[in-house]
């Protein structure tokens, strides 16, 4: 259901404040204008993320976020701010002469795209977001001391990595990981902590098991900066006041909105796609009845390349 492998027109780095983002561009030179906003934080791009958009339609502008995938330096935390990752995609956006442009992510992706519509919502033509994260308490809450209820051997090892017996409350492990990613413990203590927080997501993150998914997510490339990137940000509750994205969704509830969310989306449950779809009047909202949180499930893929085939650079139809 993804449109065919393509390999990237033009890419480079953008350097800011001592990061060097990597973005790339794909499609038609003359279409329209789309930013993709990968999860995470952390996760990066990867070659599938260019696939949503047909071509021959869109111009498909793509970053790996301050930390992430190709970015330089890997995993830093200095300098790595919401607002940070706001002024980014407005410096890349500028650099690649678009003046307006669709807004498409997932996860953490969704949470930035909601928080970037709405410090620019002049350069914004609309949203498609997937399995919405708002970034509040409740649900750094629910990552650290929910999901495991429905994988609960996955949270074992969680915890083990840890060093708890029983689950000490979301805020004393969310603690504890910092202790261990610091480095006090040792490095090696950091990387197989790191390796754990990952695998325990990725396994979560699918309606069905994906062994690759898995895989993925505990190697090097990802790890390391996925684990250390989303403990940072929950640490700083994503640097957001409470219920921030809620609150300020009159800023951009004007601009055209789909919503593509796993029924039994384990990592980012509905309730917020539910909340967002509510303070948002004209947003549609799609649950994909047969899948979880991932993008790469086949139900939530067909939503998603059904939503940008729709967009016509003005709204859905």
């Amino acid at each position: 259901m993804l449109y065919p492998e393509i390999t990237p027109r033009h890419s480079g780095w953008l350097s800011r404040d001592g990061h060097e983002i990597y973005w790339e561009e794909v499609g038609h030179p003359d279409g329209i204008p789309v930013v993709f906003l990968h999860g995470g934080p952390g996760a990066g791009i990867s070659p599938n993320s260019r696939r949503f958009f047909d071509p021959e339609k869109y111009r498909v502008i793509l970053l790996d976020q301050r930390g992430s995938g190709k970015s330089r330096p890997f995993g830093s935390l200095e300098n790595n701010t919401t607002d940070h990752l706001i002024a980014d995609i407005e410096a890349l956006r500028t650099e690649r002469g678009i003046d307006k442009w669709l807004v498409f992510g997932g996860s953490w992706g969704s949470t930035l795209a909601l928080a970037y519509g709405q410090a620019c919502s002049d350069r914004v033509l609309g949203f498609i977001l997937r399995g919405i994260f708002l970034g509040t308490e409740r649900e750094i809450a629910w990552f650290m001391d929910g999901m495991g209820r429905f994988f609960p051997e996955v949270e074992r090892t969680f915890l083990d990595a840890a060093g708890y017996e029983k689950h000490p409350g979301w805020q004393a492990l969310l603690d504890r990981y910092a202790t261990i990613f610091s480095g006090a413990e040792g490095e090696d203590k950091a990387i197989d902590a790191a390796r754990v927080w990952s695998a325990y997501e990725a396994t979560c993150c699918t309606l069905l098991p994906d062994d690759g998914l898995v895989e993925d997510f505990e190697g090097d490339q990802i790890a390391l900066a996925l684990a250390k990137l989303e403990h940072h940000y929950f640490v700083h509750r994503c640097f957001f006041t409470p219920n921030q994205l809620i609150e300020n969704v009159g800023k951009i509830s004007n601009l055209p909105l789909v919503i593509v969310q796993g029924r039994y989306d384990v990592v980012c449950p509905p309730v917020s796609a539910v909340a967002l779809h509510e303070a948002w009047v004209g947003a549609e909202l799609v649950i994909v009845d047969d899948a979880g949180h991932a993008a790469s499930e086949p139900g939530i893929i067909r939503e998603l390349v059904r939503a940008t085939d729709r967009f016509n650079g003005h709204g859905f139809v």
